[in-house]
C-alpha cells in the first residue's frame, strides 16, 4: 500500500481568503527557557486544505464532528481535467465522465492543475490562484446529487467559479477593481455580458455552497501535494479526508490522501 498526500502546506506565508484574517503563529515557549517548544496559532478555517461542513452555509447544518466517518474515507476517483482547464474555465459532468468511472457514493477529487499557482506550488501566482481559477459549471450541482456524493474536492481556492464569488462580483469595487478585471476576462471567454449573465445569474451566487450544503454534499478546497502523481490520474482509488474532530466546527483543516494498492 502506498499513501499519497494530497494536501497543501499551511503556515503564516499562506494566502488567505480576501477579507478573512490571516494565519498567525508564534512560539509561546522555547526549549532553552521553558524546556519545551510550544506554539500558538490564530486563523480562520478557510485557508490551506480544508473541509467545509454544511454548517458553513446552513444555520442548523451538520458540523465537522457530526460528519459520518463513512463519508470521509472510501472508494473514489481522482479526475485529471488539466487539458481543458485554463483561466476561468468551467468543469462539467461530461468532462468528468469521459475520463473516469464515478460510482454512486464515491469520494471525488478534481485535478485542474491550479494548485501549481498556490503559495507553495511549482509556479506561485497569488492573483491567478484567487482571481482566475476554474470552477463548477451549474450542471455539476444536480449531477453530484444524482451520484449521491457527500464529499468532493478541487485543487483550487473554491469549488465555485470566480463569477459566482466576490472575486467576480464585488471584490475591490471602488478600489482596485479586481472584479471588473475578472468580469472583463469572463465576458471575453464566454461570449459577452449576456452569456456571462446567463451562466452566472444572481441566483447562482456561491452556487456549490448554497445548493449542495443543505443536501449534505460538502467539499474540500485547496487540494494539492502529490495530486499530480501519474498513477493517480483517472483511477479508482481509496480516498480519504481527515479533519480534526472539531465540535461545532463549520469547517476544519484536513489531510487529504489517496491509497493505492492492497494493505500488506
Amino acid at each position: 500500500m502506498k499513501i499519497y498526500d494530497l494536501s497543501q502546506p499551511l503556515n503564516e506565508r499562506s494566502s488567505f481568503w480576501p477579507y478573512y484574517p490571516p494565519f498567525e503563529v508564534k512560539y509561546i515557549k522555547r526549549k532553552a527557557e521553558h524546556g519545551v517548544n510550544a506554539q500558538y496559532i490564530m486563523t480562520s478555517n478557510h485557508m490551506g486544505t480544508h473541509l467545509d461542513a454544511p454548517r458553513h452555509f446552513v444555520t442548523a447544518g451538520k458540523t465537522i464532528d457530526e460528519l459520518p466517518l463513512a463519508w470521509l474515507c472510501g472508494p473514489g476517483v481522482i479526475v485529471d481535467l488539466r487539458d481543458e482547464m485554463d483561466e476561468l474555465a468551467v468543469y462539467t459532468p461530461q468532462m468528468i465522465e469521459k475520463r473516469a468511472e464515478v460510482k454512486k457514493g464515491d469520494l471525488l477529487y478534481l485535478h485542474t492543475g491550479w494548485h501549481a499557482y498556490a503559495d507553495f506550488g511549482a509556479t506561485p501566482d497569488e492573483e491567478r490562484y484567487y482571481h482566475y481559477h476554474p470552477g463548477a459549471h451549474p450542471d455539476l450541482v444536480p449531477w453530484l446529487l444524482e451520484k449521491q456524493i457527500h464529499v468532493w474536492g478541487v485543487d483550487c481556492v473554491s469549488t465555485d467559479h470566480p463569477m459566482n464569488l466576490p472575486i467576480g462580483r464585488f471584490l475591490g469595487k471602488g478600489m482596485h477593481g479586481h472584479c471588473d478585471k475578472v468580469r472583463a476576462k469572463a465576458e471575453q471567454k464566454f461570449g459577452g455580458k449576456a452569456a456571462v449573465d446567463r451562466m452566472f445569474p444572481d441566483s447562482a451566487y456561491q452556487l456549490t455552497h448554497n445548493a449542495l450544503f443543505p443536501k449534505d454534499c460538502v467539499h474540500i478546497e485547496n487540494l494539492g501535494g502529490e495530486i499530480e502523481a501519474p498513477e493517480l490520474q483517472n483511477q479508482r482509488l481509496i480516498l480519504g479526508c481527515f479533519p480534526w474532530k472539531f465540535k461545532g466546527g463549520e469547517a476544519a483543516f484536513c489531510r487529504a490522501v489517496a491509497f493505492v494498492g492492497k494493505w500488506d
